[in-house]
């Protein structure tokens, strides 16, 4: 296993992206001598950012990671962070999807929801404002994978590597209504109650609800722009944006050979299923 020492932002964005791509494990940087910092862990994210554009990749949203409170205590991360979603990583959740788990460092999947953003939210938003700001409404996956080895690492470690993110899988997108109409209201009230299930061939392995999502996605959207507002490092977000929201039940280790099925109970968004070959 790799642990090399470097305090160089650059270099530690290219040995995430050289382990990235070969599907390989790395020491956590925060366990190297002389560790990792915060602040130093936002100045790789940074260089891992604009390596994925000189790339040719395509900023085309974030996710945000450790929304779901109730698996703060299985990863030793007890706030959210967030990282970017390209235009390489995101793909439709067409019927029949297959995504090969060798393409990823030991694989987890999160069934999340997802908001396509038709205008910029801002930070002092309310709820009402800022699905007034979302265009649509998606259930999806996200892959998360993780170079560091068992998945332990410190929050610093998450920061660097783009928080975890593998790919993002877009379910069917449903068009959210004109700020005021009385179905955004409805959407609000549904995001903080609906409950979900994760099923992998055919066997229900975990249930989750909206509410675990910082009480709810919408609230988790929230969560990131303030987040944004205080970042100087990073740009708030955009119209055109997609924003995954968090996962909604415990992330779940995928392999060959297994497909997986989510669902959701009080919104009205269809089941999305994934196979893994």
């Amino acid at each position: 296993m790799d642990q090399k020492i470097t305090s160089d932002p650059a270099a530690i964005a290219a040995e995430i992206l050289d382990a990235t791509a070969t599907h390989r494990s790395i020491a956590p940087f925060s366990s190297r001598p002389g560790g990792l910092s915060a602040a130093d862990a936002a100045q790789v994210a940074v260089r891992l950012r604009d390596a994925l554009v000189a790339r040719g990749e395509r900023l085309t949203g974030r996710k945000i990671g450790f929304t779901n409170r109730t698996i703060w205590p299985e990863y030793n991360i007890y706030a959210p962070n967030w990282g970017w979603v390209t235009d390489r990583t995101t793909r439709d959740l067409a019927p029949g999807l297959t995504l090969r788990a060798a393409d990823f460092v030991e694989p987890k999947l999160e069934p999340e929801i997802m908001f396509g953003l038709a205008r910029a939210p801002a930070p002092d938003m309310d709820e009402r404002a800022l699905i007034g700001c979302v265009d649509w409404i998606a259930l999806g996956y996200e892959v998360v994978q993780s170079i560091y080895p068992g998945w332990k690492f410190a929050p610093a470690d998450t920061k660097a590597c783009n928080a975890m993110h593998g790919a993002l899988l877009v379910g069917p997108r449903h068009t959210i209504a004109p700020r005021g109409d009385a179905s955004s209201e409805k959407w609000i009230a549904e995001l903080a109650a609906f409950t979900a299930e994760l099923a992998c061939n055919g066997t229900v392995m975990d249930r989750g609800a909206g509410a675990n999502v910082l009480d709810s996605p919408l609230l988790a959207l929230r969560h990131l722009v303030q987040l944004l507002a205080d970042d100087p490092l990073n740009p708030p977000l955009a119209a055109g944006e997609v924003v995954s929201t968090g996962t909604v039940t415990r992330a779940l280790p995928v392999k060959a050979g297994e497909t997986w099925t989510a669902s959701v109970r009080g919104l009205p968004l269809a089941p999305v299923t994934v196979t893994f070959a």
